[in-house]
């Protein structure tokens, strides 16, 4: 699989070179889809404590992953890393429903930066696969989605254990790209 989201990247950027920033609350599944999507498989993560950043390369493309952690404290130092942003993949545990007012606050802080004014957003409902987990339209509705208007936003459900509904969420940010959406 990570041969695969290489050469997805290879075929669908050019030389195009991306910065994408991987932010949710902790416990959202940040981690254990970006390894996901690395190496194919799920690997056993603990909470991460900054980031884990990976990059892709292929041919002459650049695509960077950053993954920051998304304890309440280390949050306010997401903003070190805005610079240079073209999207931003916004993890939600969609099974965490007490906490999905936090994640919506967050999200919308982030929303407000001014160096993220022109990333695109790519929202994904982690943990379908658990009991009771809120599917894409509550999850829209929860972080209120539809005051989105300045900018090109799309949410996917996933299960990152799984391995659901990722690669449709980044053929999404792809293509989005591609066209200059970022």
């Amino acid at each position: 699989m990570g041969i695969m989201f290489t050469r997805l990247f290879s075929s669908l950027f050019g030389n195009k070179e991306a910065r994408i920033l991987v932010l949710g609350l902790d416990n959202a599944g940040k981690t254990t889809i970006l390894y996901r999507l690395q190496m194919g498989e799920v690997v056993s993560t603990i909470p991460t404590i900054g980031f884990n950043v990976e990059t892709v390369q292929y041919n002459s493309i650049k695509f960077q992953v950053w993954d920051l952690g998304g304890q309440t404290s280390i949050r306010p130092y997401w903003r070190c890393y805005f610079p240079n942003t073209q999207a931003i993949i916004y993890v939600v545990d969609s099974s965490d429903t007490d906490r999905l007012v936090i994640a919506k606050d967050e999200f919308h802080a982030i929303l407000e930066e001014e160096e993220l004014r022109g990333a695109i957003v790519l929202v994904f409902a982690n943990k379908q696969d658990l009991p009771g987990a809120l599917d894409d339209a509550a999850v829209t509705e929860a972080l209120e989605l539809h005051k989105i208007k300045n900018r090109q936003w799309a949410i996917f459900k996933t299960s990152a254990i799984k391995g659901e509904g990722l690669f449709e969420g980044l053929d999404w940010l792809s293509n989005t790209l591609k066209s200059g959406g970022g």
